[in-house]
């Protein structure tokens, strides 16, 4: 759409704004609030990605952030539309995703005169966005639109919100105030002059790792990462968003970093002399930090200084973009020319993490190669795994109990193509992420493995799936109810209470027919690939509802328990 000297509305201004700006998608349900932008965006190259839930819309924004490494843009009407949105934005800020939330809301005037829906919605949101933002004049509307991309996007990612009133959106701005901006920042601060410091550290190491995180994915950091181990022998694992951005199948990378995936991990992190942590936290998912050895010298690089030294005391903190910090290391160790030195010194300590990545599977593989049924779930994750063994392939993850399942067991060999909750253990992500992820990637094939519980949260976006011609395959777990939370009360309590954690056997695969979509249920192991082939093959969203077994107790059940999350 050509920008105009002269607007008529408000409303036309954001329009122009969004195209301008590059926007590809805006993922939406319609109101009457936003019903003047929706106007202006009609016949523009802008998708409108329809969901049937706002909580929906702005999931798929949300992975649409992760997978671009740009903001996702989401659009919401006033009140309840604003209200559903606010738990992926929750989601969104502990992700660290770029993603910018657009929401209508009542009129200027026609606060506190009791009008339909509404409410006091940016006071609400602050404190869980990086910016809550709120714009009462017309003119501004452009600037204020570039101002939300901008700051989702720089320095650490987050979510942004932008309020527009809907009687300034249909006002018509004065020409003369109106300031189109499109300012295109490269917010990359990279501190190269700690790179000497690291490569001491390295030099004094034994036994030294690295854990890339979402930074490091952000930073677009994969290949300076690979060609930096590989010149100094330096296992790596990666963490959340950073799955991927050095492959599971290359040598040097021990995969997943949690210590419940079998594999590695756990001894690397007892026994590591030197951590070095690139863009990623010191979470729960390392005991807050506590796993690692007291003696154990620490490196973290972050783009957010406050970050550093967040639970745990770090050695050599470091405020950085990674990718020009591990390009400068490259840089010193190639003009040092002591690459060989450090191969050949970290030679035995590769050898003893690839016997442990061995040791550690041991348990795992009978899991992995179950033949019971019920199905061990497990077993499930493991044939989803090995069918989706494309490196274009896109795997995403929702529940409890199937989530930590399924992070147990994938492998990823590419940025950007394993998609789960992440912190916030959010569950109703499956279904949206999928879609977002086959509107992205169209000629990739994109499988969701989720739990029954977590299926039921947006179970009409298989509808959105069927109606936007975006085929993907839905795996179901089902082990008849809510089985984290099931197993940590029989490990907490010594029973498990029926209410609230028993969902009973549901036919999701005959749900899913009337819509449009293929179903299959499966009971027997070794019908789990052939369903798998024969979904893919059809060419359209598919349910496969897999029986699992409902006594099957994950590492995450039994955290659970332990962290006290019930009073006895």
């Amino acid at each position: 759409m050509e920008c105009q000297a002269e607007c008529k509305m408000g409303a036309q201004l954001a329009a122009e704004a969004l195209v301008d700006l590059g926007v590809e998608v805006i993922f939406t349900l319609s109101g009457g609030h936003i019903t003047p932008i929706y106007q202006f965006l009609e016949d523009t190259d802008i998708k409108l990605m329809d969901t049937r839930h706002e909580q929906a819309a702005v999931f798929m924004a949300e992975a649409y952030g992760r997978m671009t490494r740009k903001p996702g843009i989401a659009m919401v009407t006033a009140g309840p539309g604003f209200t559903n949105a606010l738990t992926p934005i929750a989601n969104a800020r502990l992700s660290n995703t770029p993603l910018v939330l657009i929401s209508g809301v009542v009129g200027i005037e026609s606060v506190d005169k009791l009008d339909l829906q509404d409410m006091r919605q940016a006071p609400v949101i602050e404190p869980m966005v990086k910016k809550a933002l709120v714009c009462h004049h017309p003119e501004r509307v452009y600037e204020y639109i570039d101002m939300a991309m901008r700051i989702a996007s720089t320095g650490r990612p987050g979510p942004v919100y932008l309020e527009l009133p809907v009687d300034m959106l249909n006002c018509k701005p004065e020409a003369a105030k109106v300031k189109r901006l499109a300012t295109q920042v490269e917010c990359r601060p990279a501190d190269l002059s700690k790179a000497p410091a690291i490569l001491e550290m390295i030099e004094q190491a034994n036994t030294p790792m690295i854990i890339a995180g979402s930074g490091a994915w952000y930073s677009d950091a994969g290949d300076e990462l690979q060609k930096f181990v590989e010149m100094t022998n330096i296992p790596i694992f990666t963490s959340t968003q950073g799955r991927g951005i050095v492959s599971d199948e290359h040598p040097l990378c021990f995969e997943g970093s949690l210590a419940i995936r079998p594999g590695a991990a756990m001894m690397a992190s007892f026994s590591t002399d030197l951590l070095i942590m690139l863009g990623s936290r010191f979470s729960l998912y390392y005991i807050f930090g506590d796993i690692f050895p007291a003696t154990c010298k620490i490196v973290q690089v972050d783009i957010e200084p406050q970050e550093l030294g967040h639970n745990k005391k770090v050695d050599l903190p470091v405020t950085s973009d990674i990718k020009p910090l591990i390009a400068e290391m490259i840089r010193l160790v190639e003009e040092k020319g002591n690459g060989a030195a450090m191969q050949e010194k970290y030679a035995g300590w590769v050898k003893t993490l690839e016997q442990a990545n061995i040791d550690g599977r041991v348990e795992a593989n009978a899991q992995w190669e179950s033949p019971e049924s019920p199905i061990h779930p497990m077993r499930l994750a493991r044939e989803v795994d090995n069918f989706m063994n494309l490196e274009s392939d896109i795997v995403c993850a929702d529940g409890g109990d199937t989530s930590v399942w399924m992070g147990m067991t994938r492998t990823v060999r590419k940025g950007g193509t394993y998609l789960d909750s992440g912190l916030y253990g959010c569950l109703g992500v499956g279904i949206p992420y999928a879609n977002a992820a086959k509107f992205h990637n169209p000629d990739s094939r994109v499988c969701l493995i989720t739990g029954d519980g977590s299926t039921g949260f947006n179970f009409m976006e298989f509808e959105t799936s069927i109606r936007k011609g975006l085929p993907i395959v839905v795996v179901i777990s089902n082990d008849l109810g809510w089985g984290m939370i099931r197993h940590s009360q029989e490990l907490r309590l010594g029973h498990a209470i029926e209410d609230g954690t028993w969902i009973g056997r549901v036919d999701y695969h005959k749900m899913i027919e009337p819509l449009g979509g293929v179903g299959f249920l499966v009971e027997k192991p070794e019908d789990i690939r052939p369903a798998l082939e024969e979904a893919f093959k059809t060419g359209k969203t598919c349910c496969i509802n897999v029986m699992t077994d409902p006594t099957t107790i994950s590492p995450g059940s039994t955290a659970l328990a332990n962290l006290g999350a019930y009073s006895v």
